[in-house]
């Protein structure tokens, strides 16, 4: 069953000061060791990348590329995919909800995927199954 992996479960994973380090690391490692496909998108990349390089810096960007990103089934969100994340983006009408978000919801649902590494509480609120240890 495909896991979609979302950006604060790699934060958690690379930042052993995240309050979600021990598990996200457990986490990560059994998946790693199972079969399961990981599915993110190329929005999550755009967004763990900028946010990995400000708090944590470039090493830490060159071990997310070299070392997790060929374990993921990237999906490169294409002109109606996008148009569709920011019509639910918009209709939401959140402050604290994001364009990467909505957009990994609507992959999600496209590729009927159900359960998230992610410590990001919108995805349960979009009836999304968490990860946990």
């Amino acid at each position: 069953m495909t896991v979609f992996l979302d950006t604060s479960a790699i934060l958690a994973v690379l930042n052993a000061d995240d309050l979600h380090h021990q598990e996200a690391d457990a986490i990560w490692q059994s998946l790693l060791a199972s079969d399961e496909p990981l599915l993110s998108t190329s929005y999550v990349l755009v967004e763990t990348f900028a946010l990995v390089q400000r708090r944590i810096g470039m090493d830490a960007v060159r071990a997310v590329e070299r070392d997790m990103v060929p374990s993921l089934n990237v999906h490169w969100l294409d002109a109606d995919l996008h148009k569709a994340s920011i019509a639910f983006w918009l209709a939401a009408n959140r402050r604290s909800l994001s364009l990467v978000d909505c957009s990994s919801f609507e992959v999600m649902r496209r590729h009927g995927v159900q359960r998230a590494f992610a410590f990001d509480p919108h995805f349960a609120e979009q009836e999304f199954e968490l990860m946990r240890a």
